[in-house]
């Protein structure tokens, strides 16, 4: 059976750059081509679909939505940190079933302090960090160097650069003095793990299935030491290894804390847990994303090769969630997976 499933999204030529603006502005946005590949995906599960834009569009549209099924949102919202909860919520205001995490779990996790808290409060192990809302507070931030710097409030990387990582409180006064002016929010700053990096998607809802676990490689490396994924890696320089070359142990502990973080914020349908292992083989969660990228370049093509499926059979499978978990549809197809979540 097929249904009629809207799409929400952020394309990046949509955005108009403002005086003053980083070049990273519009990371989180998608290209028109993953716009592309995702509508195709669907049809190809035998699915009608409308193209219904981003927050501000879908206000314009909202006689379009109120026909539809379901609404497959992959939107990134406008601005502010309650952007990425902007389509959820007006689809939750009209009844309007959707894909992936609803405004709250949206809100929590773009808010990297918060999602923090999250985490120390259910003892998932997380790098000891501060918030630093004014420069001069750098000078007596409790914590371990080498540190790292990021905004409180941001994805995609945004914001981070080599100079993101610091040995000194002067360092760090001037990074961060940097962030704040420049993304208009207080900085996060980290205990920085030196090791390897790794990234775990998961699929479903009850219960959810961690996907093979990714290995980040960064110019070549896989013991990242002090190397990190920064903003100008997204081009080049930074591959992904799927599924990573380690051993069973490891696996099992990544995607057991994997799991324990999308459940902690409640996540759905989807998401994808970013992890860094220290030398001693021991696991921090750097952050869950719930609205994680579905380019053909990013984590989850490289899941479906691993598995030996399609692009467009994990894009099925995770609207198949959805449709589920809203009382649409009776049954999903059995989950491809490389491990049990019993």
């Amino acid at each position: 059976m097929g249904y009629r499933v809207g799409l929400t999204y952020n394309v990046k030529s949509e955005y108009v750059f403002k005086p003053g603006d980083p070049p990273d502005a519009n990371a989180e946005f998608d290209h028109e081509d993953t716009i592309g590949v995702i509508e195709a995906a669907i049809r190809s599960g035998g699915h009608e679909v409308t193209r219904l834009g981003n927050a501000r569009t879908l206000l314009t549209q909202l006689h379009r939505v109120k026909h539809l099924d379901i609404v497959f949102n992959i939107a990134e919202g406008d601005e502010g940190r309650n952007r990425e909860s902007q389509v959820p919520i007006l689809l939750e205001m009209l009844r309007v079933p959707f894909v992936g995490g609803d405004g709250l779990t949206q809100g929590m996790t773009l808010d990297k302090i918060v999602t923090k808290k999250i985490l120390i409060a259910e003892n998932i192990p997380t790098p000891r960090f501060a918030e630093v809302r004014n420069p001069e507070e750098a000078w007596t931030v409790p914590l371990r160097y080498p540190l790292i710097a990021k905004p409180r409030c941001e994805g995609s990387s945004k914001g981070m650069r080599k100079s993101s990582l610091v040995t000194t409180p002067q360092e760090l006064a001037r990074q961060t003095a940097w962030l704040i002016e420049t993304y208009q929010q207080p900085a996060l700053v980290e205990e920085f793990i030196e090791g390897q990096e790794f990234t775990v998607a998961i699929i479903g809802n009850q219960p959810p299935e961690a996907q093979p676990v990714v290995q980040i490689q960064i110019e070549g490396k896989l013991d990242l030491g002090r190397l990190f994924y920064a903003f100008e890696h997204i081009h080049s320089g930074a591959d992904y290894v799927c599924p990573a070359a380690i051993d069973a142990e490891l696996r099992q502990r990544l995607e057991a804390v994997a799991l324990q973080t999308y459940r902690a914020v409640d996540c759905v349908d989807f998401g994808r847990v970013d992890i860094r292992v220290d030398r001693q083989g021991e696991p921090y969660v750097l952050e869950i994303n719930p609205l994680p990228s579905l380019s053909t370049e990013d984590v989850f093509m490289c899941v479906a090769k691993a598995q030996g499926t399609t692009y467009e059979a994990v894009i099925n499978r995770i609207l198949d969630a959805a449709l589920v978990r809203h009382g649409l549809k009776a049954n999903a197809e059995p989950l491809l997976s490389a491990t049990s979540s019993h």
